[in-house]
């Protein structure tokens, strides 16, 4: 059965979609437009009627338009407002999943949402404009139908068009807004496109149009409160990424699994010498008394640097490679170093070892 806050949920929703609507096939039909002005008052009115009550204040929706599972940041926001009796609706892309401390939370519920495409025959433009349509309709539908929340916090970028959404349903809603800056859209599309392309200019208008409309705002490095602050008005507090309590150090056996698992696949992983030994298990990195079953690091093991691809183009993975050629330099000029054995992972780019230095 419908209870009351449901049916005027609907009835709001219907009565927005028929404003809709009737403007835009009704001009020709002798509907006025102050027709189409009362029906949107009246659906405004309606969602209105909705707004928070002293229930919302421990509800807490967390929005990302991208995958959850990699989005480390929101998981621990989320994790850290569960921990702190909030009930958090944690909304994104799930083609990857998060972590299990994010799973095994009662006070987490997640809200998949599909990645939109656009319309895929025209030009650019045409797929890139269709895709922004179809994701506010998408995040309208996800936001109006959940329950009220005290607070939207959302990722940025991807910001576009969820800002400007999550200020919409704020609005129509009370719930406040705070927006986690991570870096700026615009300057990301930049980088593809140029910085004077018109979609690049609209979307740095759009961010410093609608960035200084929330609520409260949270940075990753003083540097960008800075930049904020000076150059689009906003006053924001730097919040340094922390790794939570559930990051530990791997136990030395499950390192030894890991590294024999890549030494089956990967060459650089392989031990060299002292094979002979079928008592003993070994690794480049570790190796295991088969009869006791112990498990130790070899003193003569190199260092291991793991990186990720760029998940951005902002992200200059050239920096690395230019380090990993000084690096070498060093060892040339007979310095006293490592050798080192580089793992890049990535969603773009498999699994690459690159050879010893």
């Amino acid at each position: 059965m419908a209870t009351p806050g449901t049916c005027t949920h609907f009835l709001a929703v219907f009565a927005l979609i028929s404003a809709l609507l009737i403007g835009f096939y009704g001009a020709g039909s002798g509907v006025t437009w102050p027709v189409v002005f009362l029906t949107a008052v009246t659906g405004l009115g309606l969602l209105w009627l909705r707004r928070r009550d002293g229930r919302t204040e421990r509800r807490v929706c967390v929005l990302v338009l991208g995958d959850l599972g990699r989005s480390p940041r929101m998981q621990y926001h989320a994790l850290s407002l569960s921990k702190h009796g909030y009930n958090v609706t944690f909304v994104g892309f799930l083609d990857t999943k998060p972590h299990q401390e994010v799973l095994r939370e009662e006070k987490i519920k997640l809200v998949p949402v599909a990645e939109v495409k656009g319309v895929r025959v025209g030009p650019k433009i045409l797929t890139y404009v269709t895709k922004v349509i179809l994701q506010c309709l998408q995040l309208l539908y996800v936001l109006l139908r959940m329950e009220t929340q005290s607070h939207i916090l959302m990722q940025n970028p991807p910001g576009l068009p969820g800002i400007a959404v999550a200020c919409l349903v704020c609005v129509l809603r009370g719930s406040r807004f705070v927006i986690d800056w991570h870096n700026y859209g615009y300057t990301i599309m930049a980088l593809s496109h140029g910085g004077t392309h018109p979609v690049v200019r609209l979307a740095k208008w759009y961010e410093h149009f609608f960035g200084p409309l929330a609520s409260r705002n949270l940075c990753v490095t003083n540097a960008m409160k800075d930049d904020l602050q000076k150059n689009w008005g906003i006053k924001a507090t730097t919040l340094y990424d922390c790794p939570p309590s559930i990051f530990r150090e791997t136990p030395l056996k499950l390192q030894h699994r890991l590294f024999m698992r890549l030494a089956n696949k990967y060459p650089q992983f392989q031990s060299r010498g002292c094979e002979d030994d079928k008592q003993v298990e070994r690794s480049v990195f570790s190796e295991c008394d088969l009869c006791e079953e112990a498990v130790t690091l070899r003193a003569e093991r190199p260092a291991l640097l793991l990186s990720s691809t760029s998940w951005t183009e902002d992200e200059d993975f050239s920096v690395l490679l230019k380090a990993l050629e000084d690096y070498e330099g060093f060892i040339k000029a007979g310095a006293s170093l490592p050798s080192l054995v580089c793992v890049i992972t990535g969603n773009s780019l498999p699994c690459t070892v690159t050879p010893k230095l």
